[in-house]
């Protein structure tokens, strides 16, 4: 054995006492950074957090609120001031030509063209489908283009230059539905079927439909006009969605959104209405044209599919009292009364009850259950009930002339899929898809969360965005990427409406959630176009969009469709991953937009940031100009 000189154990100690000394210095110098660190980003100042990066600041966009010459403290600003138009400033996505200022990408005429006429398929969503068709170009506002009139003025004033049509007003002028004043139009709330004002037909209703307990909060309005039923519903706490289809009528739906009425273009044809099944209380078709008792009664099934449980149906015009109108209608006793007997017979075929009929109005409900319809098949060998059908699959599929079976019950007095709450309880209530577990991690828990952490958000965005504090300032509201339709929830006691879309891509289906709510939307794949005129929205909220649609469709593609339905002065809210958002800026810096980000609401620590951004005012040149 190895015997070492005393002088070597002195040396080994010594080395050994210092090298602990060390580790513990070390270890005492990293747990103080730590505890820095945490106590940094846990904390939130209680003024706004300033923006994580530097932006191109405009003269026209941007007011200066403070002294600071710090751009990152210099807030966007919101407020419209378009009596000078800012030219296009980027090459990159140029405006498109003036003639597009309305243009339609999945409802073009020419797109249109070669689909058949018959059952109207050519009027149905085609979109560009090759690289080649796709428009790389921002749609302009018409020239003289104005900031519309605010809620509740809008309802019944538009400015011509934002909706230069006036064929409606030539076409409708006996029956009150729109008129022409200088240089805007007024809308006097009158209607084909509701001479005496849409307030007056709807009370009409009320004497068969109680509109008042909360019951019915959600409709739809099936060939809407100009959507002035819609309109007048909105004051007795009804969302309506109207919609038409864009032809000879060619401004209906536009004039329906200018006047800041819940509206998209569609049409009865072949697929199915965008919407899930047992999503509205109340379905209303006044002179819509549509031939019901055609096919089978296929679109009276397709009605039925998205009425709840005991929803209503409410048809007036041709056929209803034809005994007093058949003259005008120019039009045989006996056709009429043929195509009366034979809605009256595919009604009953589903199972739906006659409540009433009152002068030009009739009433039908559909049953709570289908216990009895099940029994009833016996005798209406059509309909047949689905088989292993999806009833909430609705984008691109076609109809089914098939009755859409109703969940199951335990008894005859149950209503089919859970009873619904009524407004305003239900807005927070459990919904019953959630409740009865059919929805992959979404439980009652975590829906009561969302609810919670919405209105948290909505706060953090009001305090980035005053413009969402001032009345009236933004009407109409899209939610790009809804989920259970938390920001919309949150909104409402805001004069706002929110269309909540439920991408077809996202993992759990949730619109059926939505409408359960009391809330309104439809389904939406934004690798195409939105069935809506440009300049629909005030202001759009883009929750975790773009990291959806990584890999599936083109960022510009999504940026420019969100650019042609934003109106002008309109405000983006976007949320998503940093690396996200840094892409989603470099791409918005080049289409007059003014952006800011900002941190998540809960600090910096997060990866998830906020981005707000403004569309600035610009319009189509003059046509002295386009000829120069």
């Amino acid at each position: 054995m190895a015997h070492h000189h005393p002088y070597y154990h002195l040396k080994h100690k010594l080395f050994l006492f210092f090298s602990q000394k060390l580790n513990l210095y070390y270890l005492l110098s990293l747990l103080l950074l730590c505890t820095l660190s945490y106590l940094l980003g846990s904390y939130h100042p209680t003024t706004p957090p300033s923006s994580l990066f530097p932006v191109k600041l405009s003269t026209s966009c941007f007011t200066s609120t403070t002294n600071s010459t710090n751009p990152l403290l210099i807030p966007l600003d919101f407020k419209p001031h378009h009596e000078i138009p800012s030219p296009a400033r980027v090459p990159h996505f140029p405006p498109c030509n003036p003639n597009l200022f309305e243009y339609t990408p999945c409802h073009d005429v020419d797109r249109s063209l070669p689909f058949p006429r018959e059952r109207l398929v050519y009027r149905e969503r085609h979109c560009p489908l090759e690289e080649s068709e796709f428009l790389r170009c921002r749609i302009p506002a018409p020239n003289g283009y104005t900031t519309p009139f605010r809620w509740p003025e809008s309802r019944d004033m538009v400015w011509y230059a934002n909706v230069p049509h006036k064929w409606l007003t030539v076409e409708k002028a006996g029956q009150n539905w729109v008129r022409f004043e200088g240089d805007r139009f007024t809308f006097p709330g009158g209607g084909t079927m509701f001479p005496r004002g849409a307030d007056a037909y709807i009370d009409e209703i009320g004497r068969v439909i109680n509109l008042d307990d909360g019951s019915v909060r959600t409709a739809i309005d099936t060939g809407c006009g100009v959507a002035s039923f819609g309109a007048y519903l909105l004051s007795r706490n009804i969302l309506t969605v109207s919609f038409a289809p864009k032809d000879t009528h060619d401004a209906q739906v536009q004039f329906a959104l200018e006047r800041a009425v819940p509206a998209l273009i569609g049409i009865m044809a072949t697929t199915r209405l965008p919407y899930p099944s047992r999503s509205f209380d109340m379905a209303h078709c006044s002179r819509c044209l549509i031939p019901w008792g055609q096919y089978d009664g296929l679109y009276l099934i397709e009605v039925d599919r998205i009425l709840r449980p005991g929803g209503y149906w409410i048809l007036s015009g041709p056929p209803i009292n034809w005994e007093g109108h058949w003259k005008g209608w120019d039009r045989s006793k006996e056709d009429l009364s043929s195509e009366q007997n034979t809605i009256e017979a595919v009604a009953k075929s589903l199972c739906w009850k006659k409540l009433k009929q009152r002068g030009d109005i009739a009433v039908w409900q559909k049953p709570s259950n289908h216990e009895h319809c099940k029994k009833s098949r016996k005798v209406f060998k059509k309909p047949r009930f689905c088989n292993a059908q999806n009833p909430d699959l609705a984008w691109y599929t076609k109809m089914e002339d098939c009755l859409t079976p109703l969940p199951s019950v335990s008894n005859i007095t149950q209503t089919a899929g859970g009873e619904r709450a009524k407004w305003p309880t239900r807005l927070t209530s459990i919904p019953p898809r959630v409740s009865s577990g059919s929805l992959e991690g979404i439980t009652p828990d975590v829906f009561t969360k969302d609810t919670a952490i919405w209105k948290e958000r909505l706060a953090y965005y009001k305090s980035l965005n005053n413009a969402l504090n001032d009345s009236g300032r933004y009407r109409n509201l899209l939610d790009m990427n809804a989920k259970l339709g938390g920001f919309a929830a949150a909104l409402v006691n805001d004069p706002v409406w929110v269309m909540n879309v439920v991408p077809v891509e996202a993992k759990v289906n949730t619109l059926g959630v939505v409408f359960e709510r009391g809330l309104i939307g439809t389904y939406q794949s934004w690798c195409e176009a939105m069935s809506t005129y440009p300049r629909t929205y005030d202001l759009l909220h883009a929750d975790s969009v773009f990291s959806l649609y990584d890999g599936r469709c083109k960022m510009e593609d999504i940026l420019l469709e969100m650019d042609r339905i934003l109106r002008p002065e309109g405000c983006v809210i976007f949320r998503d991953d940093i690396d996200v958002i840094v892409k989603v800026k470099t791409n918005i810096d080049e289409m007059q937009w003014d952006s800011i980000i900002y941190d998540h609401e809960e600090g910096p620590m997060q990866r998830e940031k906020v981005m707000v951004a403004v569309k600035q005012y610009w319009t189509a040149p003059s046509p002295a100009q386009t000829d120069s």
